[in-house]
């Protein structure tokens, strides 16, 4: 079995995966890890940031080998995602800065309740036909390549392992409501109904987001090149 390394502590994100590549894969987060660096997300592309996340973590992984004593803490493949809220009114903002909205001067998350508030504020005078948004997902995906001997170069593997990146994107297309709808999910979600609802995705609950959801586009194409690939 496919043991895949999610790049984040995000509870809900990692939920999120794990419901929709189902139990044909093994899972492990950076909480089963200690020692990992923070990575900074600096590009200003989706693809530019999730690649840049799993490349740091298989470097580390493949630096640190000695130290994963467990057999199952040694996984096959890095999976880490960027995400995040295309408002065209915005001009595309906060894209790339979603999650730090409402603190775009700090390199730390902002909270969810605040990146909304900021996002109606902007959106105040903006009408309803003119909300359109949509979120995007791009998974980067990558091999780790650990040491075969205690003389091999953890770099090499590194190395061959940021030149088998792939890639995987997903979008939903939708609107953003003019307040808060639902209290399930997280972040954007309670603002923005997909196309062909009423309801936002807060209301929509994980199972029928999980359908259509950006993230859920993206892991699909995920699925089938691993499964194509698996022998």
């Amino acid at each position: 079995m496919i043991t895949l390394l999610i790049a984040t502590r995000n509870a809900h994100k990692v939920g999120e995966i794990r419901a929709i590549l189902g139990n044909a894969f093994q899972f492990l987060t950076l909480d089963d890890f200690s020692g990992t660096s923070k990575v900074i997300e600096d590009a200003d592309t989706f693809s530019g940031n999730a690649t840049k996340k799993a490349v740091e973590l298989a470097k580390w992984l493949a630096a640190n080998n000695s130290k994963l004593k467990i057999e199952n803490s040694k996984p096959d493949f890095v999976l880490a995602d960027d995400s995040g809220l295309e408002v065209d009114a915005l001009n595309g903002a906060p894209g790339v800065h979603s999650a730090r909205f409402a603190a775009l001067d700090q390199n730390e998350n902002s909270p969810d309740v605040d990146n909304n508030a900021k996002l109606l504020r902007l959106l105040k005078n903006i009408p309803a036909a003119q909300r359109t948004a949509r979120f995007r997902c791009v998974i980067a995906l990558v091999p780790v390549g650990f040491p075969k001997t205690e003389n091999a170069s953890p770099v090499c593997y590194a190395d061959e392992s940021e030149r088998q990146v792939e890639l995987f994107d997903g979008t939903c297309e939708g609107k953003i409501l003019a307040a808060p709808h639902g209290e399930n999910g997280f972040g954007y979600d309670p603002l923005f109904v997909p196309d062909g609802f009423e309801q936002s995705f807060s209301e929509l609950g994980d199972s029928v987001k999980n359908q259509l959801s950006h993230r859920a586009k993206a892991l699909e194409k995920l699925k089938l090149f691993l499964t194509a690939n698996r022998h």
